[in-house]
Parts: structure tokens; C-alpha cells; sequence
């Protein structure tokens, strides 16, 4: 039973490390299965661990997702009474908007892949086995060239006036506001995050953001908001598959020590990631992401033409 906590416990700080900061959760869980020959946690334990992030950003955002449910039923109320103008809409409601198209390219990943019985999520689930590991590599080094793209269109924004919204908080460049092309563009990225592992959803969102002008800190809040719903479909669509009968009552505490940690975890690294992006230096992410993707690019090429699969226990 230790040895499954103490596991669990390794899990649930690289799945809260690594969803926040731009980094890919799923490639660094992926490296962490295939170098030190973990097993793979089971649906339940995926789940779980991704509830114990939820957990995390709910927490941290708490004010701004109270105002956006209160918003979005004064929303409807207006709808219903033609109250509603699009033009007058203040930033909450636009936030909601835009949060609803930006979700609407993952519908994508339900679409049948012709010619074979898969559906394009299912490729996400197809790249994740030992013969594609190269798969995360190459991902990880175009996570790194978009946080690099990212940074360069930032700066590039200073040069720019840009009339702030009365109801912002924020400061610094570009704009604070999204439109239905920046959600879209937004979600787009977002699609491609989820299908390949190595590609990070939270960097990605944010680089594609900035390249659209948005204000960098109105970008990651984007982000993280915008992964709530995400998180929240991905927990339900996997759960129905999950027969509960089988875990024990071992296996449930195990599970719990993971959540644990990727909740408490997974707020440092949120904290840590608007830290960072504030005082610029998002840098280190590109640097990182670049080491790694090389190492793991080389080590995949190695494996590919040895045939055999380096393990580190």
C-alpha cells in the first residue's frame, strides 16, 4: 500500500505541477510512465487527479467564478426580458461568451476519423503508448517556440495604445478584452493541446493569446478559467467507465493522498505561473521546455533505431 501511495502522492504533484504551468501535464506524466516504468494509474486515479486540480483553480479563482455565475444568470434573465445588448455588455458577460466559444472546437474531438473505427480523441489516447514517445518530444518543443512566440508578440504589444476597459484590472500591454476570433483561435489551440501529449493546453492558450494582443495576465486568466468547463467534461466522460465496485478501500486512500497532492500543488504552481508571468520571466518555461523536448526527442530516436527502451529503475 506505501508503494501505491508514495506513487500516487509522484503523480499528483506532476499532474498539479505540470496542468498549470505551461510545461504539459500529460507529457510529463507520460516521460515520468516510460523512464521510470510507473505503471499507468487506471481511469479512477485519472480522474481523480484531475478533480484534485479543479479543486485548485476553483480555489484560487473563487471571486471571479462566483461574479461569472451571478453573471451569466443576469445573463439569461436579460435575454429573456430583451434587456440584453452586445455592445453594452460589461466584462463578465463577455468573459462568459467568449469562454463558450472557446470551448466549441472540442467538440471536434468526437468527430469519427474516416476509414477506421476511432474518434479524433482517441488519437490523444494512441500517442500517449512507448512506440510514440518521440510524439511528447517534438511536442514539448513546440510548446517551447509558442511560449517564445508569445513572449516576442507581447512586447511587441507595448508599442501599441490600446483604450482599456472601464470595468479592468489590468495593467501592462495589449488588450483586455476577447473577441469571437481570439476565443476561437483560443479554442483551436486548445484542441491541439489535448490530442497531442507534450503540448501544453495552459501554454499554448496563453502563447495564442498574446499573438491575438490580449494583455498577458488576462490571457492566463483565460487560461485557467477556461480549463474549468474542460476539466470538468473530461472527469464526466471518463467516470461513466470507471466500475467503482473494483477499487478497494486501500486503493481509495492511495487515490485520495494523489488528489491531495495535486490540489495543493497544483495552487503553488498557479500562484508560481502568474508570479512569473508578472515580473517576465516566462523565459525559464521556453528554456525548459526546449531541454526537454530535446532529451526526450534524443532518447526516442535512440529507442526507435535500437529497439530497445531505457528505463531508469
Amino acid at each position: 500500500m506505501i508503494t501505491q501511495i508514495v506513487q500516487n502522492v509522484i503523480l499528483g504533484i506532476i499532474q498539479g505541477l505540470t496542468e498549470f504551468l505551461p510545461v504539459s501535464s500529460s507529457g510529463h506524466l507520460n516521460i515520468a510512465e516510460h523512464l521510470m516504468g510507473m505503471k499507468d494509474g487506471g481511469l479512477f486515479l485519472d480522474v481523480m487527479l484531475h478533480l484534485g486540480t479543479l479543486t485548485a483553480v476553483l480555489i484560487f479563482y473563487r471571486k471571479l467564478v462566483w461574479r461569472l455565475i451571478k453573471a451569466f444568470f443576469l445573463l439569461i434573465k436579460d435575454i429573456f426580458t430583451g434587456k440584453f445588448k452586445w455592445k453594452t455588455m460589461d466584462g463578465d458577460r463577455n468573459l462568459i461568451f467568449m469562454l463558450i466559444i472557446g470551448l466549441i472546437p472540442l467538440f471536434l474531438l468526437f468527430l469519427p476519423i474516416p476509414g477506421t473505427d476511432m474518434k479524433v480523441k482517441d488519437l490523444a489516447d494512441l500517442f500517449k503508448g512507448s512506440q510514440y514517445f518521440i510524439v511528447v518530444g517534438i511536442s514539448l518543443l513546440v510548446t517551447s517556440l509558442l511560449l517564445f512566440i508569445g513572449i516576442k508578440c507581447n512586447n511587441r504589444a507595448g508599442g501599441r495604445h490600446y483604450k482599456k476597459d472601464a470595468d479592468s484590472n489590468y495593467s501592462g500591454n495589449g488588450r483586455t478584452r476577447y473577441t469571437v476570433l481570439d476565443a476561437v483561435a483560443v479554442g483551436f489551440g486548445q484542441l491541439f493541446a489535448a490530442l497531442f501529449p507534450g503540448l501544453s493546453r495552459s501554454g499554448t492558450t496563453l502563447a495564442v493569446g498574446e499573438m491575438r494582443g490580449i494583455n498577458k495576465q488576462a490571457a492566463l486568466d483565460y487560461t485557467f478559467i477556461l480549463g474549468i468547463p474542460s476539466i470538468i467534461a473530461a472527469a464526466v466522460l471518463e467516470v461513466k467507465d470507471v466500475e467503482l465496485s473494483a477499487i478497494g478501500t486501500e486503493s481509495l486512500i492511495a487515490v485520495g493522498c494523489g488528489v491531495l497532492a495535486a490540489a495543493v500543488v497544483g495552487y503553488l504552481a498557479i500562484v508560481l505561473f502568474k508570479w512569473l508571468l508578472k515580473t517576465d520571466k516566462m523565459i525559464a518555461f521556453v528554456i525548459y521546455t526546449l531541454i526537454v523536448g530535446l532529451l526526450v526527442t534524443g532518447i526516442s530516436v535512440y529507442e526507435l533505431m535500437s529497439g530497445n527502451l531505457i528505463s531508469f529503475v
